[in-house]
């Protein structure tokens, strides 16, 4: 088995990757203005016999959550059919999210409530892979409910590519992200775990994942045929281990990227983006280890480092982060009784 810390890729090596992203980014890349056609769209999604659901996983988003869910029923539900049911997934909000969806029309769940004999994991991505129990769609549109700037194209700029190509099993979002500071919002910054961290990793060990440029966008949309047979980090990681296993599985092609404009919304602090990182890298390892690339040398510990000045003292800060996983929706026997299944 190769060492883990030897590269081993050549110039020519290197050389198909380039050709491969280039000839990606021409055929996968796709601006929103491209899907601007509601009705074809709608057309498209009917002739396939599709159903599109919207998830709309929370906590405590009372302030944006009800512009999300007025939006994107009047826009795309009303006015156009295109989506055939919006949810709420709540993990438990103790400010009034759920009150406020349900009031503007929102499906609402408790993420506790769906397959409670799983037991709860704290974690979005444990209400992302619920979703998938829990909504009808055929394809299911993840957005986050923190985003200020909420606009129609962040739904259909999404679902468009899968419409348009059967081979595409998912697509992600990708911006520009103004970062918030005290002063302003700055033109430049944003996506920083992205570029210090993920990129990287990625151009070290599967470069051509390093073609998607916001790897770690809270928006997506993916075939359900494909979001059952993978697993599902309940925390940081789950949106690298998406890419990683959807490449893995179904090559490059399987994976597509929309550009969805400007995005604003609440910036995180660096020690936030610190817990954030500790989380990615024990997906990342993981994932190395279950598809044999490294051995592990020794236990990964899960307590976070950090240190605060408190009055001229270095304090230290330990956070437990364990990264633990929902298997494959598909294995479930309760999933596989309710969509008429086999794993």
């Amino acid at each position: 088995m190769t060492s883990w810390w030897t590269p081993r890729r050549t110039r020519a090596d290197a050389a198909v990757v380039s050709a491969n992203i280039n000839r990606w980014l021409s055929h996968r890349t796709f601006h929103h203005s491209q899907f601007t056609d509601l009705r074809k769209l709608v057309a498209e999604k009917e002739r396939k016999g599709l159903r599109i659901s919207l998830c709309l996983p929370a906590l405590n988003e009372e302030k944006t959550i009800g512009k999300e869910v007025v939006l994107f029923r009047s826009e795309l539900m009303q006015r156009i059919p295109l989506l055939d049911e919006i949810a709420v997934i709540d993990s438990g909000s103790t400010d009034q999210t759920r009150e406020v969806a349900a009031a503007f029309g929102a499906d609402v769940y408790l993420s506790r409530d769906i397959l409670p004999e799983q037991g709860e994991r704290k974690g979005k991505g444990e209400n992302l892979w619920k979703a998938i129990y829990q909504l009808k769609g055929d394809i299911i549109v993840y957005i986050d409910t923190d985003i200020s700037n909420i606009r129609p194209h962040f739904v259909y700029g999404l679902v468009g590519p899968l419409l348009q190509s059967e081979e595409t099993q998912y697509v992600k979002a990708f911006y520009d992200r103004p970062l918030r500071t005290s002063t302003g919002i700055s033109a430049t910054g944003g996506g920083r775990v992205t570029e210090i961290l993920v990129r990287p990793l990625f151009s070290l060990y599967f470069p051509e994942l390093a073609a998607l440029i916001q790897p770690l966008s809270g928006e997506y949309a993916a075939r359900r045929t494909a979001l059952e047979q993978i697993p599902f980090p309940v925390g940081y990681g789950v949106e690298t281990a998406h890419l990683l296993d959807i490449h893995q599985r179904w090559g490059l092609d399987a994976l597509a990227q929309t550009d969805l404009g400007l995005r604003i919304h609440r910036n995180q602090s660096t020690a936030a983006l610190g817990r954030m990182s500790f989380g990615i890298l024990q997906t990342f390892f993981a994932r190395l280890e279950q598809y044999g690339w490294i051995r592990s040398q020794a236990e990964f510990q899960d307590i976070l480092r950090q240190f605060q000045n408190h009055d001229g003292v270095y304090e230290q800060l330990e956070t437990a982060i364990r990264e633990v996983e929902r298997p494959p929706m598909i294995s479930l026997p309760a999933y596989q009784q309710k969509f008429n299944r086999k794993p």
